[in-house]
């Protein structure tokens, strides 16, 4: 096949001396992909959607889980990367950028043959200016694993949502979103790790991330920290309705997990204000939504992003919530909470994204099989 230039090509918008049909690393890890959260303020559903091309691999694809009750609706698409990168459409999954950095569609098509399956249209509107996040880097030995440039927003969202027969109606005043957009290299399945994976395997691994709307301010707080409690990424930061942003110092959290499990049921972020003043972020979990299950992020062992299944890949599936252990990956995967924040007497919603592996000395977690014996930490 000829190389020829693309479209893209044609805007003066490049960033190395190559087409923008390529990437700038032969990494097959390449990544260039986007998270939509969707959520009432009820906690009755909770709507997580994805795009992603790994350019290295030839693999464009998405997927869209809807939380509501007790099963999680799923829909998943793969296909072959083309050459028209402004066509972010897979399957019956689409997100068009009707205005950049303000208004997003988000739709899912119906399934003819499945009409009770998972559908929606749905049109996503900034609150406040998009922020970036720490420039994110991992290692394994001396092997760079992970390296993402990422941004975050909030919003609201308006439209439709159609499942088992049900519609919702989403409306700015009973729903939030927040979505992330990253790029970078981060691992997808299917490379052999050599010595590293098996002699350099982590101890340990803590996650939090949040991004919170609140009516007059978007707060984000990002924590992850190593089995011993040493930081490796961090933020606390506040964007106000006039676009000003305010760090919050260095955020510390309290969880309240379940008993006998690592699953938050509140939790409280220690943050500090401009003139030092302490500040608490309060959250109460709503409702939750694991990404190993039906959304592609590891441990998944029905499907992850950056694996090819062939063209016109399309798969839809629901999955029973009722029974924990029948979903025992679950637990060693980051989950998604759709939240109710308070701040200064100010409630908000927004994510509260969790992952707690092995070791945590902070936590009082001493290995993988370790788990919260009361309620707290």
């Amino acid at each position: 096949m000829p190389d020829r230039p693309i479209a893209l090509d044609e805007y003066p918008i490049h960033q190395v001396p190559l087409s923008l049909r390529y990437v700038a690393t032969g990494d097959r890890n390449a990544y260039d992909r986007c998270i939509f959260h969707v959520m009432d303020h009820s906690g009755r559903a909770l709507l997580i959607a994805g795009l992603g091309v790994y350019p290295n691999t030839g693999v464009i694809d998405a997927y869209a889980t809807l939380r509501l009750g007790e099963r999680l609706y799923a829909v998943r698409a793969s296909d072959a990367l083309t050459d028209d990168r402004l066509a972010l459409t897979v399957g019956p999954l689409t997100i068009t950028v009707e205005e950049p950095l303000a208004r997003l569609r988000l739709t899912c098509a119906a399934d003819p043959a499945d009409p009770d399956g998972l559908a929606y249209d749905l049109t996503w509107h900034a609150a406040f200016p998009a922020t970036w996040e720490p420039h994110h880097t991992q290692y394994r030995g001396d092997r760079l694993m992970l390296e993402g440039r990422r941004f975050v927003q909030a919003g609201t969202c308006t439209g439709s949502i159609r499942v088992a027969g049900q519609e919702l109606a989403v409306t700015a005043g009973e729903w939030t979103g927040t979505r992330d957009r990253s790029w970078g290299v981060r691992p997808i399945p299917g490379e052999d790790g050599g010595r590293a994976a098996e002699e350099l395997r982590p101890e340990g691994f803590h996650w939090v991330w949040c991004p919170v709307r609140f009516d007059d301010r978007f707060v984000m707080v990002i924590v992850q920290e190593d089995a011993d409690g040493h930081r490796t990424l961090n933020e606390a930061l506040v964007v106000h309705d006039d676009a000003r942003e305010v760090q919050l110092g260095w955020p510390h959290t309290d969880i309240g997990y379940r008993p006998g499990t690592r699953h938050p049921e509140r939790a409280v972020i220690h943050l500090t204000g401009p003139g030092r003043e302490p500040l608490e972020l309060t959250a109460e979990i709503l409702t939750s939504s694991p990404l190993a299950l039906g959304a592609g992020y590891p441990p998944a062992d029905d499907w992850q992003h950056g694996t090819w299944r062939g063209r016109g890949w399309t798969d839809r599936r629901s999955y029973d919530l009722t029974d924990p252990a029948a979903h025992p990956l679950a637990a060693y995967g980051v989950t998604d909470h759709a939240a109710r924040f308070t701040l200064e007497g100010r409630t908000g919603y927004g994510i509260f994204e969790h992952g707690s592996f092995g070791r945590h000395d902070p936590s009082g977690f001493t290995g993988y099989d370790s788990v919260a014996r009361e309620a707290g930490r």
